[in-house]
């Protein structure tokens, strides 16, 4: 399977019930061969609209932190564990999470990424697999509203970016 089937298979998902309030599926985006994926919980309101992960609010502020750090949005690869939005974006329920899953697989299996970055709790429920370093970091949306969290995010996108620098140099 390739990314495009893959993500014809999450428009048209209706393994839970979240699609009935959705607008759109949010399948994620960014290099299809990124060393990097980001998985945050679900879609909300803007992304919902747009049927692309982190644009909101959280997601701008997400993006600029990156570029901070000398990440750029193009050079990773950005989803959520659930495809859908859920209703007042609340957190997925266990079996939505379930229904999701297989199709996260799928990505990390076709993208091979080096690290994947957890975004918020949630994202815990990610799969792990041998081989990958996971980082868990705080959700961009606490960041921006508790300073303590923001400093502790920043930190972690710090972090981030020196292990992204360690995998390219060990592949020079």
């Amino acid at each position: 399977m390739v990314m495009d089937e893959l993500n014809c298979q999450i428009y048209g998902c209706r393994r839970c019930q979240l699609w009935q309030g959705a607008k759109h599926a949010v399948p994620g985006e960014g290099a299809n061969d990124s060393k990097v994926m980001l998985v945050g919980q679900n879609p909300g309101a803007e992304e919902d609209e747009t049927g692309r992960p982190f644009v909101g609010r959280a997601g701008r502020y997400l993006t600029k932190t990156l570029l901070e750090y000398g990440i750029r949005r193009e050079e990773v690869y950005i989803t959520n564990i659930v495809k859908h939005t859920s209703p007042k974006n609340r957190k997925p329920h266990p079996d939505e999470v379930s229904a999701c899953l297989p199709y996260l697989q799928e990505q990390i299996r076709l993208i091979q990424p080096k690290i994947i970055v957890l975004l918020g709790a949630s994202a815990k429920e990610t799969p792990r697999i041998a081989g990958i370093k996971y980082f868990e970091i705080v959700h961009p949306s606490a960041a921006m509203r508790f300073t303590k969290m923001r400093e502790k995010f920043k930190k972690q996108i710090a972090e981030l970016a020196e292990q992204i620098k360690q995998i390219q140099q060990s592949q020079i």
